[in-house]
């Protein structure tokens, strides 16, 4: 016994996913055969310069400096927004109790 489809194309892919299975691939080669030609850029030494004791050492202050900072503002950020949240659910747990609200017209 046969089967067959029912009328339109419920089994193909549309064009629109055609052109991006198509485009996602073609783009990531283009990224990946250009990549050489941007780090080959300026002899090898990136955008800073070249890299010696020093400059190593300032990045490693500023990375010892700069996640316990982070860590620090995202902790502060959580408190205040529980503090909104908690504040939240107190107000409408207080609606919900209040007699007034209960019943209809």
């Amino acid at each position: 016994m046969s089967r067959t489809r029912p009328a339109g194309r419920s089994g193909s892919i549309p064009l629109v996913m055609r052109r991006l299975l198509w485009s996602l691939p073609t783009a990531a080669a283009l990224l990946l055969l250009s990549a050489p030609a941007a780090l080959a850029m300026n002899d090898g030494r990136g955008f800073y310069g070249p890299t010696d004791d020093k400059v190593v050492t300032i990045a490693g202050f500023i990375l010892i400096v700069f996640f316990p900072t982070f860590a620090l503002l995202a902790s502060l950020l959580q408190k205040r927004l529980e503090k909104r949240k908690d504040a939240r659910v107190a107000a409408a747990r207080a609606h919900h109790d209040d007699q007034r609200w209960r019943g209809g017209w």
